[in-house]
Parts: structure tokens; sequence; C-alpha cells
């Protein structure tokens, strides 16, 4: 169906592709995977047909439609979200307006035009019956409520919505249309993880060939069963999900390491008998063969290490037994009360995550734990001897942007070497020129490693972290979920990454339950709460 042949594509002295080749089958789903600028967008953009390669041919069928979600925010506005995900929706959402207009114009009999609108509605009608669009309107609804939608937020005015929310719009228009092909570029990125947990599930069950590329593994696991990875301008194919592929990898790079090391002693072995007999004149014609056979011999190349840079992160100061003591705090917004009479007490040493549906107060509890709000009513207190760390997105506008990434840390750090912060950021994926990159320039997945990396360097013993994977790629949470697991304080956080919750929650403290008044915590790690509730997230079963 998709296919690369000996495709090759460079920007300047950035060369991306050299002969690359892959072909992606009717059918299939697949992950797409290398270091960022490895080309995962380019090779996006030659598929739709935005870019061209320098050289060889990109194939795909005449009449195939293509989904393509990228994390860019579309401008929106002036209609509810229910017309805004239908009219995005490629042909058949196309056709739903159309059949609305036609609709309204064979109102009017008296036009001199009728016969000809008349039959234009029969065409368009047949075509969107044939399509499913009269069931549309609902599976519309059905994508929105799977994405985390209520009722009025689906029939409100799309240009009232945070960026977030309209990249869950643009994801909404590609699920409704029913393309042939899918490209999802970290769909994931602006979902909690009911969200994901029912994304998992329509991926699975549509016929779509589906290509991404996405940094929550879990997610990547479930859905493909193909991995096409970017490796130094080459394209390799992996027949299995992400786990198989990263077997796989580490055994093609330790046979490549031992046939290197096999190869390198050949090598001097050879080497050192020219030396020995070079002034010999009864060794002259084997020297001469064995040096002959040096050159034509087509050297192995040592294999190219993409393991995440590890930093051992120093113990914070023991904090006081009790950490944090909320007694009948109440909080609301407006009308809605989140919080009524709630108390919670969380030890030292314990790690809490918090789960809960949209709107349930997840991030209002961290805010009221670290103090960034204020309850309406009862009391939050902080125990003795505490440093507190608090990680939420608003993190990221205390950096100045004006500063580099190495200016930053050595600006918060003064008294530190330059080595030892030169190994932090190198943990957080600031390799090379990265550290002179200007922070204004940053992604906002750079600007979250950096505010990760300050605040792990002289660590706090109670850390408080809204959403610290949101745009992490794979090997920076594995680092810090290695980090984390080794951390000798106490954490409160939420999360919609698996892999972070199931390596590092002790305890589960579940908001706005089903049948339960109020928050319900349980004494077991999140592996356990699955396991006991038959759920991977409130109100969505495992």
């Amino acid at each position: 169906m998709i296919s690369f042949a000996n495709v090759s594509k460079q920007y300047g002295k950035q060369v991306l592709f050299v002969d690359a080749s892959f072909q992606l089958n009717p059918g299939e789903k697949a992950g797409l995977v290398g270091p960022n600028g490895a080309g995962k967008s380019t090779l996006f953009r030659m598929i739709v047909g935005e870019e061209a390669p320098d050289d060889g041919v990109v194939s795909l069928p005449k009449k195939i439609s293509i989904g393509y979600f990228r994390q860019e925010v579309d401008e929106m506005g002036g209609r509810p979200v229910l017309d805004e995900v239908i009219a995005g929706s490629g042909r058949l959402g196309a056709l739903h307006h159309e059949l609305l207009e036609l609709e309204q114009a064979i109102g009017d009999v008296a036009r001199p035009d009728y016969d000809a609108v008349l039959e234009r509605f029969g065409h368009v009608q047949e075509e969107y019956q044939h399509l499913g669009g009269y069931e549309l309107e609902a599976r519309a609804r059905e994508v929105l409520h799977g994405l985390g939608f209520a009722d009025e937020q689906i029939d409100g005015d799309v240009g009232a919505l945070s960026g977030g929310w309209k990249m869950r719009v643009s994801m909404a228009r590609i699920l409704l249309g029913k393309f042939d092909v899918l490209l999802l570029d970290e769909p994931t990125n602006h979902l909690d993880i009911e969200s994901i947990v029912w994304l998992e599930r329509f991926l699975k069950s549509v016929p779509s060939t589906i290509l991404m590329t996405s940094h929550d593994r879990d997610f990547m696991n479930r859905i493909v069963a193909k991995i096409i990875e970017i490796d130094d301008g080459d394209i390799l194919t992996y027949s299995g999900n992400y786990d198989f592929y990263v077997r796989e990898r580490e055994q093609r790079e330790a046979n490549q390491e031992a046939a290197y090391a096999r190869q390198q002693a050949k090598l001097a072995k050879e080497q050192r008998f020219i030396e020995r007999f070079t002034a010999h004149a009864a060794k002259a014609a084997q020297v001469q063969s064995r040096i002959k056979m040096l050159e034509k011999q087509e050297r192995i190349e040592p294999p190219k290490k993409r393991r995440a840079m590890k930093f051992d992160f120093r113990a914070p100061q023991r904090s006081g037994e009790d950490v944090a003591m909320l007694e009948s705090v109440s909080k609301s917004f407006g009308p809605r009360t989140i919080y009524d009479g709630f108390s919670f007490k969380i030890r030292r040493g314990e790690r809490w995550c918090v789960m809960g549906k949209n709107g349930a107060g997840k991030s209002t509890l961290l805010k009221m734990v670290a103090g960034a709000l204020t309850p309406d009513a009862g009391n939050v207190r902080l125990g003795a001897s505490l440093k507190l760390g608090y990680f939420a997105q608003q993190s990221l506008d205390l950096l100045d942007p004006e500063l580099t990434v190495l200016e930053q840390i050595q600006k918060d750090f003064p008294l530190e070497g330059l080595g030892t912060l030169r190994n932090l950021l190198g943990a957080f994926q600031f390799s090379g020129d990265d550290v002179d990159k200007r922070i204004r320039s940053l992604s906002g997945g750079e600007k979250s490693r950096l505010v990760m990396a300050r605040m792990l360097l002289d660590p706090p013993n109670f850390l408080v972290l809204d959403e610290p994977t949101n745009h992490l790629d794979l090997a920076t949470k594995e680092m810090l979920v290695d980090a984390l697991q080794d951390f000798e304080g106490t954490m409160l956080f939420v999360s919609h990454d698996r892999t972070f919750l199931r390596g590092l929650a002790t305890r589960v403290l579940e908001l706005a339950p089903d049948d339960h008044p109020s928050p319900l915590p349980y004494g077991g790690s999140y592996v356990e709460y699955v396991e006991k509730t038959g759920r991977e997230a409130p109100g969505v079963h495992a």
C-alpha cells in the first residue's frame, strides 16, 4: 500500500535518508521510531505529498484516503465542537455539509436550477448513505465522549477550548473520517489515561492501516505489530510490537559488537605480523599479501549506542513522619463542588498517584498541597523539615527565555562544576549543541525536561508532580522512572503514563469513584489497584 523504494532526502548538510526502503501493507498497524531529528515528521510529510524525496520513489494507490494527525492546532471558532469535527472528517464531512445546503436549496421550488439541485441532492444522498453518513452525528458524539468531552463541550463553541482540547478535536476529526490510512504523530500527548485506553480500543478495532509515533510504551505495545525504525539514514523493519523491537535491537547490537570485536582482534593480529616481518626478505610476499587483504577487507562498524545517560541523583534530607495533612478540606468552582470536607494524610516515603476522570479535581488537589491554591474551608498542613518541589505545566514559565539551557542551569546552581551540570543535562537528553539552545526556542517537551532536571539536581524530600511525563520521550521517561525508584523522599503525582504509574506508585487515591461519595484511598500499588478493581483508570475496565 505505502512503499518507499531507495529514498534519499537531506536538508543542507543534514542527511535524513540514504537509499532507504520499506513497505506498509493494507491493514497493518505499525510504530515509527527513531531519535529526535531522525526524519519521522519528514517521512509523514512525504507520504501525504507535502514533501518529495531527493531520489527514489514514494508509492501510494491513487484513490487512497489519508488522515494525518499532527502536533499543530488549526484555527477553530464560531461553531459547535460537533460541527467542527464533522466538517473536518474528510469526504463524509464534506458530503454532510453539502447535503444540509442542498436540503435548504430544494425548499425553493421557484429557483431556475431546481432540477439540477434536485439531481445533485439525489447523488449526494446516495453516496452519503453508502458511507454511513446517517450515523455520522451519533458516531461523532461517541468519538468525542471517548476523548473525554462532556455534552456541554460538544455542543459549545469550539473557539472557547484550550489548545489541548483543540488537539482532541483534531484527533476526533481523523478518527471519524474512516480514512484508509491513519498517520498519527504522538496521538496520546494531550490525553488523560481514560481517553488513552479508549483510543487503544478504537484503533485496534478499525480496519485502517496505521503508522504512528508515540512516547507511550504501553500504547504502542497494545496496537502495533510492526516497528519501522529510522536508523542513521536507513529504514529497518521489525515484525513485532515495541518490546519485541527493543529485544531484537539489543540482540542485533550485541551481535554486531561481537563481530566488530572479532574483526578488530583479527586485524590487530595481521597488523602485528606485517610490522614484525616487513624487513624480512623471505616473508616479503606474505607481508604484501596480507597488506592487500587488509585493504580489501570490508570493515564492520561498531554499533551505535542510543541508551539513555544515567545520573546519580543525590539523596534528599529526611523529612518528618507526617508529610502533608488535609483536614476537612472543601473546594468549589462556581456551582461545582470538587471537595467537600475531605481529609487525607501523606506519610514519609509514600508515593501516592491520584486517579480520576476529567474534572474530578486531580490538579486542584496537587495545587492545594503545593500551596498554589487555597481551600475554601479546612486546612492543608505540611510536616516538619520539608522541602517541597512542585512540577506543573506552569513551572515552564519560570525559565528565562533569553538564557541558553546551560546558562539557565549555571544560574540556578552557580557552585556546581560544569561536568556535573553537563552530565545532568545529558541524562535529560540535552547533549552536544543542545545545551546552547535559547530557552525561547525550546519545545514544550524540552522545557519540561529542563524544569525536571533543575528540580532533581538538588532534590526536595517531597515531590508534587502534575503530569511530569507530558512530552517526554521514551528514553527520558525510563531514566526518570529508574531515578525516582531510588528516591528516598515522598511523592504525590498525577500521570497518564502507565509505565510511570506501575514503576512508582505505592498508593492510589481515586477521586470521584462510582457509587462512592468521597475520594477512595487504596493502600496498595498501582499494579495492585488494577488487579483489585479490574480497571486501569476510573470507569475504564482493563
